[in-house]
């Protein structure tokens, strides 16, 4: 079992300078902590995202920490131009001596990639160009590509990753269709969905490429405390603040969510995407919940809401002390 951690960099109130600071800190303990990798979300015009330009806050990252691997779940390839972004990975690789995790998708909302002039309906096809193209820049000495979009003639790549052929690729997967795309491709993979749904999931993966060894990740809100009732009221208090600003823009220009979350932690508690207590009740449930589901990688969202840095240090720490070697 390896253990991760996913943030979405949501705002907690703080001027942004000492926000910023806030979660870097954070990052140095999860380094220190025995974290294998640190995942961001990428999200624009909304209190959900602070880090809109991923390899920014990222390189940040790179030179606070020294063992931790990072990297954005995911890069908006709709918005980014394939060859300048091969060489942000690059240059992110090699600042952090290889410890770069590629993640990639189409952005799941809507408004966010039509703020850039992206049509929503487009994303799909133009998520597939990118990637292609993005791939054969970072594993090319010389890059020629042609799709509908794009065309690269003979561009020298002075710039290649560290890791080779790439850096490894991430995904987050919402259905089992997606984590047989992911498997025969050796992509590693994240889901947050219930236990039920993730077991299809994990069980789709290992059917589509037995034997391989990608990643598949269980994703919960994990809030620890020296007890249950100490953590309730932390997750109760800071869980409502974030799932404001994951319906920030859908209640500001009138769309639905995908994967919509309860407005209180109780109801995430009770489907299995929220983990609070002591860390013997936290222990108990993850490895009920990673049993069941044949997750292999343990990702908790341990920062959010308004949650204060040393609240989220003191739940980090309690989990790397007592609840990672009952897992591990």
């Amino acid at each position: 079992m390896e253990f991760g951690i996913f943030d979405h960099v949501d705002r907690n109130g703080l001027p942004l300078d000492q926000f910023y600071e806030m979660r870097l800190a954070l990052t140095e303990a999860y380094d220190r902590l025995g974290f294998r990798s640190y995942h961001i979300a990428e999200h624009h015009a909304t209190p959900l995202g602070m880090a809109p330009s991923p390899s920014i806050f990222l390189s940040a990252v790179a030179q606070r920490t020294k063992r931790l691997r990072f990297g954005p779940l995911v890069y908006l390839l709709p918005l980014y131009h394939p060859l300048r972004l091969a060489e942000e990975i690059c240059m992110l690789d090699h600042m952090s001596h290889g410890r770069f995790e590629l993640g990639v998708g189409r952005g799941v909302s809507p408004v966010e990639v039509g703020f850039y002039g992206v049509d929503p309906e487009a994303r799909a096809a133009l998520f597939a160009e990118a990637l292609a193209a993005l791939k054969a820049a970072l594993t090319s000495e010389r890059l020629d590509f042609t799709s509908e979009h794009w065309a690269f003639r003979d561009v020298p790549m002075e710039l290649r990753p560290l890791q080779q052929p790439h850096p490894p690729l991430w995904v987050g997967v919402e259905n089992p269709e997606g984590a047989e795309r992911a498997a025969r491709e050796r992509i590693n993979f994240i889901t947050a969905h219930p236990v039920d749904a993730a077991r299809a999931i994990m069980a789709a993966a290992r059917a589509a490429a037995p034997g391989a060894t990608q990643l598949m990740g269980l994703a919960r809100f994990i809030v620890i405390a020296e007890s249950d009732d100490e953590a309730l009221a932390l997750a109760r208090r800071a869980y409502p603040k974030w799932q404001q600003a994951l319906t920030y823009l859908p209640r500001v220009f009138g769309y639905a969510t995908r994967n919509p979350r309860p407005a209180e932690f109780d109801a995430i508690r009770n489907g299995g995407r929220g983990v609070a207590g002591a860390p013997a009740t936290v222990a108990a449930e993850l490895k009920a919940q990673l049993a069941e589901s044949g997750a292999n990688y343990c990702v908790g969202q341990f920062a959010f809401g308004d949650m204060s840095r040393d609240e989220a240090l003191r739940s980090i720490e309690l989990f790397a002390r007592h609840v990672m070697p009952q897992l591990r």
